[in-house]
């Protein structure tokens, strides 16, 4: 790669505010120590928890001032945003998906902070709008969620979050004239409309305490019907489960309206399950199954007849079928066996399936018959991800494709004949995928297994070690990350970076064995995992740890943290996004506990507690002189997944740690929440932050022409 040379002014300025070590401001702090099974445990910072408090407010916004004074003397920083902004101004067509004579599919015009929700009749005619979620707000910040329309076409509830939160309110318009019904639902939360009738079911929250609406444990999920026309105070209470709080509770009504399912989650690794009829006003709730042990769905009833997506006696994943009369599991009967790849993804074409199968992290589509034969495969492209548009009530197939260098283009299916044609296709201007290349190996992890890894970079690039990498990995609550497209990605790989995915293990790559070799107390081979990543890309001539970086958010906020704390010398820069950094309380907050499946909690038992304390990044920074990477936390102020008191308090500690000079900096969004719904002009200005915090850290002056 040709690195532009720094010009001496930059040199100075990268002299000063890089190399000396910063001015952090004083976080508020007491003496509060906890008790864990007879184990004293610190935690100065806890005071940060209160996110409402004045010295907290204070303490923010002396660290927004302080980020934006650094940012701010970065000479390219406003050259990358601009760059970033070009390189986002594509159209960006979405699926198509038919309803009742009507085409929906959503589209961006390239810098459009929500994308719009078009309608036609016809796929050759101009398309109308049906919902723009711009005009919902002033600034993007309202995004929408999901749509939901009545099964006689009548009526489209939406969802919408604001500013990011988890918090879902619930809208409704005649869907023929567009217009806007009175009925609003507020305090739900994780959940679409599920109708039934001239009504839908839905789940809810009581309304939270005044000022804790983003921080306190969410309790109590119900599920209630709320009818047309009626206030939200009239909706009916249909389920909730006393015994326990912390439960959620979703509901689902298969199309011909026969049975209300009621999905249970947040104890166990999968969902229990039970049912009733809506044919019969009398009937009672039946279990189908009691447990969460098993990650179950029931995709469809069909003639009395149950479809049902599984895992149990499958780790990659099945599918049954079973009688609604007889719907637990000792009664179910297989209808396409596991396989060699992992199920992930199943949808009714006419009287076909179109299964979706993950192999090594790759996805592949088969077309089925519905009593399990396996018919075709429809091609895709390359290695790369699908997602498939389809209904039983019309043959009508659409498919998108991406990679990681393959802008989502949309395919449409013949189901007769097995033909692919384009529908869309995705232009990027001045961009040729032709120049890069991915390829995907497999390296040594610390315990001998086998972890794949996708690399993309620029045709022609040597392997001189000084390479530019951008590592990213999850490992974590069974996701798998398959490859997908980022505009935003392009910038760094126009300058000549290597961009690095790691399917870690913890993820649901190869299935549930894959998925539990990465929790609780084997927590520790995920980010092992990760570590032998960065050792993989040095050995094999890629990069050297003055050029690495590595990133995640989320568990992948963890994972950086974790990973940072047992390995300071392989990266030269560390970003943790809206991390879960403190694993002995992460489950006393909004719905923390319910990650308890994967992690464990410090209550389990001393042993549970005393691993966590052994890898948690808020407990395990150094701070005897070790040298950490240069470091942005990032989190915002309407995150109610995981609150901004994670990444608070660790940027505190980390501030306040003898840690060496490189800059260890938060950047705190305002009005935003975990990520999704995130308006474009917010993505583009946090990506300028965080490529420009890199690159200045890395000490190359990118091209941003």
């Amino acid at each position: 790669m040709k690195h532009i040379l720094l010009s001496l002014a930059t040199m100075a300025i990268v002299a000063s505010c890089s190399t000396n070590k910063l001015q952090y401001p004083e976080a508020p702090a007491d003496n509060t120590v906890d008790d864990y099974f007879g184990v004293q445990v610190a935690d100065p910072y806890r005071p940060l928890e209160n996110d409402t408090s004045a010295a907290t407010l204070k303490w923010v916004e002396e660290e927004r001032a302080l980020t934006e004074s650094y940012l701010s003397k970065i000479p390219f920083r406003k050259d990358i945003r601009e760059r970033l902004k070009t390189l986002y101004d594509y159209k960006k067509p979405g699926m198509p998906s038919k309803k009742d004579g009507w085409y929906y599919f959503y589209e961006n015009d390239g810098l459009q902070n929500q994308s719009v929700l078009y309608r036609t009749r016809s796929l050759d005619e101009k398309p109308e709008v049906f919902l723009d979620p711009n005009k919902l707000s002033d600034d993007g910040t309202v995004a929408l969620t999901g749509i939901s329309t009545s099964n006689d076409g009548k009526y489209t509830a939406y969802t919408i979050s604001r500013s990011g939160s988890d918090w879902t309110e619930i809208y409704v318009m005649d869907t023929e004239t567009k217009e806007l019904l009175p009925d609003h639902i507020e305090w739900a939360k994780f959940t679409d409309a599920a109708w039934q009738g001239d009504g839908f079911y839905y789940s809810a929250y009581d309304k939270p305490v005044d000022g804790k609406e983003f921080s306190h444990a969410n309790e109590n999920h119900r599920v209630y019907y709320h009818k047309i026309g009626t206030p939200q105070s009239d909706d009916k209470l249909v389920y909730e489960d006393k015994d326990h709080p912390l439960h959620f509770h979703s509901a689902s009504v298969p199309d011909d309206e026969s049975a209300l399912i009621i999905y249970g989650g947040g104890e166990g690794l999968g969902s229990s399950i039970t049912m009733k009829s809506l044919k019969d006003p009398n009937a009672k709730w039946v279990t189908v199954e009691p447990s969460q042990d098993y990650d179950i769905s029931i995709l469809d009833i069909i003639d009395g007849t149950m479809y049902i997506y599984t895992n149990y006696g499958a780790p990659r994943y099945r599918l049954m079928t079973a009688s609604v009369k007889a719907p637990q599991r000792e009664n179910w009967k297989e209808l396409v066996p596991e396989g060699e790849g992992v199920l992930s993804g199943v949808n009714f074409a006419g009287d076909k399936l179109i299964l979706t199968y993950d192999i090594d992290a790759s996805n592949r589509l088969y077309v089925y018959s519905l009593d399990g034969k396996q018919l075709s495969e429809i091609e895709l492209p390359t290695l790369g991800s699908a997602g498939v548009s389809s209904s039983r009530k019309h043959d009508e197939v659409f498919y998108t494709f991406t990679s990681f260098t393959y802008p989502s283009e949309i395919y449409k299916y013949d189901l007769a004949s097995g033909k692919s044609e384009p529908y869309k296709a995705v232009e990027i201007p001045g961009f040729n995928m032709d120049d890069y290349v991915t390829e995907q190996v497999f390296y040594t992890s610390a315990d001998g297994t086998k972890i794949p890894m996708f690399i993309t970079y620029k045709k022609g690039l040597e392997r001189n070690g000084k390479n530019p990498v951008y590592l990213y990995g999850y490992g974590g609550f069974n996701v798998s990350l398959n490859p997908g497209f980022s505009a935003q990605r392009l910038f760094w790989l126009e300058n000549g970076g290597i961009y690095a995915e790691a399917n870690l293990r913890g993820g649901g790559e190869y299935g549930e064995p894959w998925h539990l070799a990465g929790t609780k107390q084997q927590k520790m081979n995920v980010f092992n995992d990760f570590i032998a990543a960065a050792e993989y890309m040095i050995k094999e001539g890629w990069t050297s740890p003055d050029y690495l970086t590595i990133e995640g958010g989320s568990n992948g906020g963890l994972l950086v943290g974790a990973t940072m704390n047992l390995r300071p010398d392989l990266f030269k820069v560390a970003i943790p996004r809206v991390g879960v950094m403190d694993m002995m309380r992460y489950h006393l907050f909004t719905i923390g506990w319910n990650w308890a499946s994967d992690y464990g909690t410090s209550a389990d038992s001393p042993e549970m507690a005393g691993y966590l304390l052994s890898y948690s990044p808020l407990h395990n920074i150094k701070d005897d002189g070790t040298p950490y990477p240069a470091t942005l936390v990032t989190t915002a102020d309407h995150d109610d997944r995981v609150v901004p008191a994670h990444s608070f308090k660790y940027a505190a500690k980390l501030q306040a740690s003898n840690t060496g000079d490189a800059p260890k900096l938060i950047r705190i969004d305002s009005k935003a929440g975990h990520g999704a719904g995130k308006p474009v002009a917010k993505v583009l200005d946090e990506y300028a932050d965080i490529y420009s915090f890199i690159f200045y850290n890395l000490g190359i002056t990118p091209v941003t022409k």
